[in-house]
């Protein structure tokens, strides 16, 4: 079995052959076909086919069998062949290609050879087994040799002579000793590959604060850069460790949502001096910047009684102050309820569930003020 690459064994119970079947839930980077139906022939020839984790790539086929989501496949390769798993047909794949870039007349697409064998997927599962000691040994490799570093992944091709080992650094690395002693270790031909720590993250996958994966894993393909003035437009606290991602850096939904605060943001004035009202001045407090309410205070250090105006009746209040005009109090409207203290105390208690118990009641039938028996 390997997650990693949208596959799952099964067993048969009658026979006990084992099987490799496609299964969507382990696939990072994932499309929805909301095309899926519609009879259209433009792009009959040409699958998406993936690999392990984010890589996946588009291919023609050239074999004149009757390919279908979910075959596992072989395919053409720079050395050798590869394999991997169609996840992609029909027009949707016109969508995609549009999507990236790429002129489905002049690209020159790769071949799919023909479906896989079961000796091909067994060799292919024997690459995958060699994977994480790979990746364990070059990372040792790495730090014998004083290089600055961090080999994150490796990924072995499909006929297993051919890996490509995925690494982070943070300047300029000379790995060409480093290719040598590889191949002399491991036997194969080597591929290095940089990233970034947020393709790393993409490539490991996770659940992050939300609760939900990492969008990065699911499906951001082309990372924008992010700077903490994202959080400033939002109004978010400007913690490092509340902003920073799983990756380390900031977190890719800092971007969400600037264009709707900034939008906001324009219809909302800005206060620099306070509000004059007939009974004294009114200072902001604080700013509901989607409802575009602004809370002000007569008192300048506290926020016992805030007054909600809306941005166009501050904007009002501004025009009007400047024109020497004071508006009525704010205090027009009844004081602002104040919420009510509930205490906490006894909650913590770990008694707090147990059923009280019922008293003992005292028997006082036939018995007199004195205490001896009554003579009925």
């Amino acid at each position: 079995m390997d997650c990693n690459r949208g596959c799952v064994c099964v067993t048969d119970s009658k026979s006990g052959e084992e099987r490799y079947i496609y299964r969507e839930g382990c696939c990072k980077l994932k499309d929805h076909n909301y095309l899926a139906g519609i009879p259209d022939q433009s792009f009959k020839d040409i699958f998406e086919v993936r690999f392990k984790n984010t890589r996946k790539a588009f291919y023609r086929n050239a074999s004149g069998q009757n390919v279908k989501l979910g075959d596992m496949v072989i395919v053409e390769a720079a050395t050798g062949y590869d394999l991997g798993i169609v996840t992609l047909e029909g027009p949707i794949v016109g969508r995609q290609l549009r999507c990236k870039g790429v002129d489905a007349e002049t690209y020159e697409f790769r071949k799919i050879y023909r479906k896989a064998k079961q000796n091909d997927i067994e060799k292919w599962q024997e690459a995958i087994a060699r994977e994480q000691q790979t990746m364990i040994a070059s990372r040792r490799i790495a730090a014998e040799m004083g290089l600055d570093m961090k080999i994150g992944d490796v990924e072995f091709q499909g006929d297993g002579s051919k890996a490509i080992f995925y690494y982070i650094a943070d300047g300029r690395v000379d790995f060409r000793q480093l290719i040598k002693v590889f191949a002399e270790e491991f036997r194969i031909r080597i591929e290095m590959k940089q990233i970034g720590a947020r393709q790393e993250a993409g490539l490991i996958g996770g659940i992050g604060v939300c609760g939900r994966e990492l969008c990065c894993a699911r499906y951001i393909s082309n990372f924008k850069s992010i700077s903490t003035s994202a959080a400033r437009v939002q109004d978010l606290s400007l913690n490092p460790q509340k902003l920073a991602g799983q990756c380390g850096k900031l977190k890719c939904c800092l971007n969400y949502e600037v264009a709707v605060y900034q939008d906001a943001q324009s219809r909302i004035p800005r206060v620099q001096e306070p509000l004059e009202f007939e009974d004294g001045f009114a200072y902001l407090r604080k700013t509901d910047i989607l409802k575009e309410t602004m809370y002000f205070s007569y008192d300048k250090h506290s926020d016992a009684s805030l007054y909600p105006l809306a941005a166009a009746d501050v904007m009002e209040i501004i025009r009007m102050n400047r024109n020497g005009i004071r508006p009525e109090s704010l205090k027009t409207d009844p004081e602002p309820a104040a919420p009510e203290f509930v205490t906490a105390v006894g909650d913590d208690s770990i008694s707090r569930f147990d059923s009280p118990k019922r008293g003992k009641k005292r028997r006082n039938k036939g018995r007199r003020k004195g205490g001896k028996p009554s003579a009925e």
